[in-house]
Parts: structure tokens; sequence; C-alpha cells
């Protein structure tokens, strides 16, 4: 019986990174849709998006049963816990993800984004990606200096969502009401995203050492 749980254990962290993946993907997909911009890529995204959510819900499933059936304790029930937030903070990136493809996808063929804040964006999805990578790594490794990477990238986008909001508070700034929303959308979207893995790492932390650091984002 305590290998038959061992496994359940391992299948659940092991479904983690099958939907990080996906996640990393979307993010990889809606980032060249929104700056391309690409309306085929961006409907991909939002195709795909029904499966990481069904995945989640699997992935839940199974840690409730879980749960349920084995009771488990210290790490063991750590194990289950951690997934279950994972899992949420999981589909809620893929969400994101799609929010980003959907606003590609509303303003072709037009780019969301205009000249002035095009580095900017292309900047912060870039950063997403590597956050995304390193999220999955950290799922399937655990190792602490991959939280730490994570968190200066996550840094670095809060820098550049801060001078988006600068952009379009500016007296130089040129952009319609639409055009206002978009990138201020999109730039929480990017920032957001990014939180969310380092929240991520956070859960991960508390995995490994039965303590939270700090606040959650």
């Amino acid at each position: 019986m305590r290998e038959v749980f061992q496994h359940q254990l391992h299948e659940v962290q092991a479904r983690l990174v099958d939907i990080s993946e996906l996640v990393a993907n979307a993010i990889t997909q809606a980032e060249k849709a929104f700056n391309s911009p690409d309306v085929r890529l961006a409907e991909t995204v939002i195709a795909t998006d029904p499966r990481i959510d069904e995945m989640a819900v699997k992935l839940d499933e199974n840690a409730i049963d879980i749960l349920a059936l084995q009771q488990p304790v210290a790490r063991d029930l750590r194990i289950v816990v951690s997934a279950l937030r994972i899992s949420a903070s999981l589909e809620r990136m893929g969400d994101i993800a799609q929010h980003i493809a959907q606003l590609a996808r509303f303003r072709y063929p037009e780019n969301v984004a205009p000249k002035a804040l095009r580095d900017t964006f292309s900047q912060m999805g870039e950063l997403d990606r590597q956050i995304a990578n390193k999220l999955t790594e950290l799922l399937r490794t655990e190792d602490p200096d991959i939280a730490i990477a994570m968190r200066d990238i996550d840094d670095a986008i809060d820098e550049l969502h801060v001078g988006v909001f600068d952009t379009v508070l500016s007296e130089t700034w040129q952009g319609e009401a639409m055009a206002t929303v978009d990138v201020t959308l999109a730039s929480r979207y990017f920032e957001r995203f990014a939180d969310h893995a380092v929240s991520i790492a956070k859960k991960v932390q508390y995995l490994q050492t039965g303590a939270w650091a700090g606040a959650e984002a």
C-alpha cells in the first residue's frame, strides 16, 4: 500500500510539470501572437486553454482522493496541499496567456501596442517566457536557485510594467482611449503572469521547508 501511495504522490507532481509545460507553451505563443501580430497563433492559444483547465481539474480530483483515502501527514501532506494550490495558480496563468491572445485577436490586423511601447512589450514577453520555463524546471527539480532567478526576472517585469504606466500617464502620450485601455490591460497581464509564477515558487519552498516565504502574490 505504501508503494501505491508514493506512486500516487509522484503522479501528482508529474502532472504539475505537464501542466506547467503547457502553460509555458501558451505564454510563448501568446506573446508571439501579441507582438507579431498573428491571429492564427492567438486562436491556437485560446483553443488550448480548456486543455489546461481540464488537466488542472483532474489533478485536483486526484489530490482530493489522496487526502480522503490516504490521510497523508508531514511532507506527504504538504505535497498534496501544495499541489492543489499550485494547480490553481497554473490554471490562472493559462487564463492570462489566453487573455493576451484575445487582445491580439481583437485588434488584428493592428498591433495592440503602439510603436512607443513595442520594445517594452517584447521585453515583457521574453521575460514571461523565461520565468515560465524556469517554473517548469523548478517543479521538476525543486532547485532553490531557480526560485531566486525567478524573483529576479519578476523584478525586471515589474519595472517594465511601471514604465508602461509612466508612458500612458505622460503628457506626450497620444494614444486614444481604447489604445490606453489595451496597453494597460496587456501590461497587467504580463506582470500578473510572472506574479503567479513567483507565488508558485513560494509554494515549492513551503513544500521543502514547511514554512511560507512571505506573503503570496
